[in-house]
């Protein structure tokens, strides 16, 4: 894996964009009402000059105001640091540790079945029936994608029409991200998942990617396991911070 972690987070960064967003002195605000926690979190992602205490007390007001939460992702990249700390000292507690991964293509790993490309369309309600999403949450999903600068690919495996598996590949500067692979519930360990990441990365290398990259929880042993056997590695972790009550 020789994807430079500052570049990661850029990517991960660039591929999550909500429809809203805000600068504010070097924090990158983002709105969006779906389920996905990087498009609706405060990214301390550059210096910054004001006080602490009062950029946080404004991104507070600023997301009551949108009635959302102010939850603030934290990872090696915070600026400044101690952000962290002070969000403890708040009363702020660490939720949904997240690993970074990344890893070399290599066409010896892409072997697998066929699988659909559903119109993106298509696909996010397929992937909202294998979550079992919120209609709101499936509605910001598509928001989210559709407004996205970048080519991408949607696949799914069907048997008899009815959706097993899905997953989405992103393309930027010679780099994949792999996003939304989900299986139905009663159908995994059937290596329906990795027939995904293998077609998603085969799509992706045709495309000249050579570079991928994911997201995983850090609690997730299975899907680590998995991609693993792909090549992938720890690039460097992230959590969240949120009030009690908003942990989710």
């Amino acid at each position: 894996m020789a994807v430079d972690p500052r570049r990661l987070e850029e990517l991960t960064l660039n591929s999550s964009a909500p429809p809203g967003q805000l600068l504010y002195d070097g924090w990158l605000l983002r709105f969006s009402p779906g389920k996905a926690k990087r498009a609706r979190s405060v990214n301390a992602v550059y210096p910054s000059r004001l006080p602490l205490e009062e950029k946080i007390a404004h991104c507070e007001r600023v997301y009551g105001e949108r009635g959302l939460a102010a939850i603030f992702r934290i990872s090696v990249h915070t600026d400044p640091p101690r952000l962290d700390k002070v969000l403890e000292a708040m009363g702020y507690e660490s939720f949904s540790p997240t690993e970074v991964q990344g890893a070399a293509s290599s066409p010896a790993r892409l072997a697998g079945p066929e699988v659909a490309n559903p119109r993106l369309e298509e696909w996010f309600d397929m992937v909202g029936e294998l979550r079992r999403s919120a209609i709101a949450h499936r509605g910001a999903h598509l928001a989210r994608l559709s407004a996205l600068p970048l080519e991408m690919q949607p696949v799914a495996l069907l048997e008899a029409g009815i959706p097993l598996a899905a997953g989405l590949a992103i393309l930027e500067d010679g780099h994949a991200g792999l996003f939304d692979v989900v299986t139905r519930e009663g159908e995994r360990r059937r290596g329906l998942a990795r027939s995904v990441v293998a077609a998603l990365l085969r799509w992706s290398w045709e495309r000249g990617a050579r570079q991928s990259y994911l997201q995983v929880e850090a609690e997730n042993a299975p899907a680590i396991a998995l991609y693993r056997d792909f090549g992938f590695e720890l690039a460097y972790r992230y959590w969240y911070r949120g009030r009690p009550g908003d942990t989710q």
